[in-house]
């Protein structure tokens, strides 16, 4: 994966279409259901400059809460337990470490915000548009 930072030097990676309805940047849009008030095309190749980058990251689920809560215990105290209630607890997070695994293997969202030397602004747009420059 691309690491994304503030200066970097990025490009479109493909052709662009940039549609909908026409608002103040400061504004927030409303439900649309209208149809489209114009669009916007900008070129494969078109460069700027990403001004911020976020990683979004999924919410862990119940299972991925419980699998963590259970492997904290088992990790301090499990040599302290008795036999039998420690094998229940490696069994219990064994259940639950699938889940675990698909969570930390999930792909995670990155967003940029860019600022193409054409001047137009892309805010909260997929990083995988961009390819380093």
């Amino acid at each position: 994966m691309t690491t994304w930072h503030e200066g970097r030097r990025v490009k479109l990676a493909a052709d662009l279409r940039l549609a909908g309805t026409l608002l103040p940047a400061d504004e927030q849009p409303e439900e649309e259901t209208e149809a489209p008030a114009g669009a916007l095309f900008l070129a494969a190749g078109t460069e700027g400059t990403v001004v911020r980058a976020e990683e979004h990251r999924a919410e862990p689920g119940p299972e991925v809460r419980e699998y963590e809560r259970l492997k904290a215990l088992l990790d301090d105290f499990g040599h302290q337990m008795p036999p039998a209630s420690r094998e229940r607890l490696v069994a219990e997070v064994a259940s639950l470490e699938p889940a675990w695994t698909a969570h930390r293997t999930a792909a995670r969202r990155v967003t940029v915000r860019v600022r193409l030397d054409n001047g137009f602004v892309l805010g909260d747009a997929r990083a995988d548009l961009f390819t380093p420059a």
